[in-house]
């Protein structure tokens, strides 16, 4: 039979598990090795540690609840690893304000550590280097939690959204304040940046909103009925407005592969893929010069046909890196291959 402490942790572990679903009294005495009165004595200080054991009427058995206050939590090696890494990462996020109870709950955390824990998390924070990161603009926590309750309770909401200057759009807003009113979907955090998916009523259309340029307005409006979100889901729809509608340059290239092979190479924010057939698939996808969108098309890695009308910028950023690459490679040809003339510009039109 485990010791009294042991035992208390592992019959902690196991309501921990399952707290979807009641645990039946003699489940849990059969795995911890124990009689069902032991089993009640262990439930009894678990309550007196603060752990809300609910027993079920009957012999369903017993639930590990939420409590009034935070009792201590048991994690098991990985998780406590996976809480550290989270917290350090939290540590240098966006919401403002967030950072220093990281750092807090962080100290905490690794005071109580034991010593192989405590090597592996620092072993990861030494070796890690962040780089290629902007900064991200500072979220106040009040704010998506405002957004989040919202979204919850499908309330109408009213905000003041400044639109940054179309000359500086990555920057801190300068543009015109107005006040919109929506009925938010959903919250979602790319790139490190908070944006709000929404029904925007005065537009009549579904909208995205960086959550760093907006303050919402108290109260909330009335309740609304959830519409059906293009895309399938808000994440999806983000990445079709971010890679499509939002950059000054846009195109739409057939691939000539499925989109399940062509997914790997696209990543979120860069375009959005639409299933042809079996060998075929359309990435609609955007940028801020022909340059980059002529390298994110070739990046893909995959024949293409460019979509009609495609921007003649792009067609001149191809044919440019065409001609460049082929000039890289020049050397003798050898031999035993059929020497081909080399292609001119106008032959790459």
């Amino acid at each position: 039979m485990l010791e009294s402490s042991e035992r208390l942790l592992q019959l902690l572990a196991l309501l921990q598990v399952h707290r979807d679903r009641d645990r039946s009294g003699a489940e849990l005495a059969e795995q911890l090795g124990v009689s069902r009165r032991t089993l009640r004595r262990d439930i009894e200080r678990l309550r007196g540690l603060g752990y809300p054991v609910h027993a079920a009427r009957g012999a369903a058995g017993y639930r590990l609840g939420a409590g009034a206050s935070l009792p201590p939590l048991l994690l098991d090696d990985e998780e406590a690893v996976a809480v550290v890494v989270g917290l350090r990462t939290a540590a240098d996020g966006t919401v403002a304000g967030i950072e220093e109870a990281s750092l807090r709950a962080l100290t905490k955390l690794e005071q109580v550590l034991p010593s192989r824990l405590r090597h592996r998390v620092t072993t990861l924070h030494t070796a890690t280097v962040r780089a290629g990161a902007a900064p991200a603009p500072k979220v106040s926590p009040d704010t998506p939690m405002t957004i989040a309750e919202a979204c919850r309770r499908r309330e109408q909401l009213r905000f003041d959204y400044t639109t940054p200057h179309p000359t500086t759009p990555h920057t801190t807003p300068s543009g015109v304040s107005t006040v919109r009113s929506v009925e938010p979907h959903s919250l979602v955090s790319f790139d490190r940046h908070w944006y709000l998916v929404a029904w925007d009523t005065d537009r009549a259309d579904w909208r995205t909103f960086r959550v760093d340029r907006l303050a919402p307005r108290t109260p909330t409006g009335p309740r609304f009925t959830p519409r059906a979100l293009p895309d399938g889901d808000a994440a999806t729809y983000l990445a079709h407005r971010l890679s499509s509608r939002a950059w000054p340059l846009r195109a739409t290239v057939t691939l000539h592969e499925p989109a399940e092979s062509a997914a790997d190479r696209v990543w979120p924010g860069m375009g959005v893929l639409e299933p042809l057939d079996d060998h075929r698939c359309r990435l609609h996808l955007g940028a801020e010069t022909p340059r980059d969108l002529a390298w994110m098309i070739t990046s893909v890695d995959a024949d293409f046909t460019l979509d009609e009308p495609a921007p003649p910028e792009l067609l001149d950023a191809l044919r440019a890196q065409a001609l460049r690459s082929l000039k890289a490679i020049r050397r003798p040809w050898p031999p035993h291959r059929t020497r081909l003339a080399p292609p001119t510009a106008r032959s790459l039109v």
